[in-house]
């Protein structure tokens, strides 16, 4: 038998059920794997070795009990530390907030542990608050891509992907507002999902500019959609909510599409000046002839979005840079570039805000429309290879670093900005062996056709 971090989660949540793997047995062995490789790849900040055991033995109790199983009874999985969990450690990356102890967990934590059965290893690694597209903080060492111990894992759900790449977790929860589960699965070759907006509850926060969702971050597509059966609950009182899709995704994700389908395409970004590099376009030609040779319509079209459009999203990432409270006396142990995004909200008036968001929505219609005529559009994930740790991050000028970040991604955040789901997948590598991820982008609320064609493709890259 393979060892069992070899098994995908859902390979594994069946050998639980068949009695295969215990809980414990399961549980122990990541822990043991997180003991011995986590400084090299900086996945976790805090790990969890007593919760995680008791979730396990729960889990056991619950297979001798029979009746109805959760899908996940035993999985272990990790959650990201901008995601709070109850008596656990809850530092947002900031060592402002090293010592905080989380003191409700978040609803998509409930659903894990209890609509899921799955075992909690800890909190992954993330930059402070979740701001950067790398994940360095002053907390631990930085997250770093296996597959070059030199590169970064990405950010800002960077731990999360590093722990699921290195085999410290089958599968991890992150959160996306500009990238934050796409950039990082594309920097570790592993699957990263961005849903529609209102597809998963932020309960119990408020989701007041609509960027932001958490999602699944996993090595295989059907495990991603296995992982967002479980989030994809609607809490009361959520400002957006979608209905059900009728099937589950982890279906969607066993299907074939069934048909030819309409696949729009683009490469050029947004952003004046900002270069794609040659290998990453090498790796978008031929992933899409992958496409076409599955039989579906590969069309060019112009980018949709023009220098200058998403302008607007700059001053409402920084007034969420500055909705977090911290001490006065506490505000220069911030990150530099922390510190210089809540300068630039403190300039934002309540109407520049305002205005900023509805310009910002403006932007999103402008995408979505774009994207409305196809069934799916294919860009590249990221601009350029997996950076190397320390090179988009200046404390010097955190101008120039938010700039770099911008180069970096150009292709993620305007899903955000439209709220349409978008999915990483690790399609292509370069010679070296470095992952290079496309990315697939679907109109609103069309995660399951997204979730096929992905499979789709999965299966074609091999």
């Amino acid at each position: 038998m393979a060892e069992p971090h070899e098994l995908t989660m859902v390979e594994q949540a069946a050998a639980v059920r068949r009695g295969e793997l215990s809980p414990v047995e399961l549980a122990t062995h990541y822990l043991a794997r997180i003991e011995e490789l986590n400084d090299a790849v900086g996945a976790y900040l805090t790990v969890t070795p007593e919760h995680a055991l008791a979730d396990a033995r729960r889990a056991e109790r619950r297979l001798k009990e029979g009746g109805e199983l959760p899908p996940l009874l035993g999985v272990p999985i990790a959650v990201k530390d901008l995601t709070p969990v109850k008596g656990v450690r809850f530092t947002v990356g900031s060592s402002v907030f090293a010592e905080q102890v989380a003191e409700v967990d978040a609803y998509i934590v409930t659903l894990l542990r209890e609509r899921g059965g799955s075992v909690l290893l800890g909190k992954t690694n993330t930059p402070e608050f979740g701001l950067p597209a790398y994940t360095e903080n002053r907390l631990g060492p930085p997250a770093r891509t296996p597959y070059d111990l030199t590169r970064g894992a990405g950010g800002s759900s960077g731990g999360a992907a590093a722990a699921v790449a290195a085999g410290l977790a089958p599968a991890a929860q992150g959160s996306d507002g500009g990238g934050s589960i796409r950039i990082p699965a594309s920097c570790c070759g592993v699957v990263g999902l961005k849903p529609s907006r209102g597809r998963v509850s932020p309960a119990p926060f408020g989701d007041a500019n609509g960027l932001a969702v958490a999602g699944p971050i996993a090595r295989t597509v059907r495990d991603a959609a296995a992982l967002l059966d479980v989030m994809a609950v609607p809490a009361p009182g959520d400002p957006f909510s979608l209905p059900s899709e009728g099937r589950t995704f982890e279906e969607w994700s066993r299907r074939d599409p069934g048909r030819r389908l309409r696949i729009a395409r683009w490469a050029q970004p947004d952003v004046a000046g900002v270069p794609v590099d040659p290998t990453v376009l090498e790796a978008y030609e031929k992933t899409s002839t992958l496409l076409a040779g599955l039989g579906h319509d590969v069309v060019d079209v112009s980018q949709p979005l023009a220098p200058g459009d998403r302008d607007a999203f700059t001053p409402v990432w920084a007034v969420m840079a500055a909705g977090i409270p911290v001490p006065p006396e506490r505000e220069q142990e911030l990150m530099p570039l922390t510190r210089w995004l809540r300068d630039q909200a403190r300039q934002v008036s309540g109407t520049d805000y305002t205005r900023a968001l509805a310009a910002m929505q403006a932007v999103g219609r402008k995408h979505a429309a774009a994207v409305a005529p196809y069934d799916a559009v294919l860009t590249p994930t990221l601009a350029q290879l997996p950076a190397p740790v320390g090179a988009l991050r200046d404390d010097d000028d955190p101008e120039a670093d938010f700039a770099a970040q911008i180069a970096f991604t150009p292709f993620t955040a305007p899903w955000n900005i439209a709220g349409l789901p978008a999915i990483s997948l690790p399609v292509q590598r370069t010679p070296t062996g470095l992952p290079i991820g496309m990315m697939l982008g679907a109109p609103h609320a069309a995660e399951g056709p997204l979730l096929s064609l992905a499979a789709q493709l999965e299966a074609a890259a091999g």
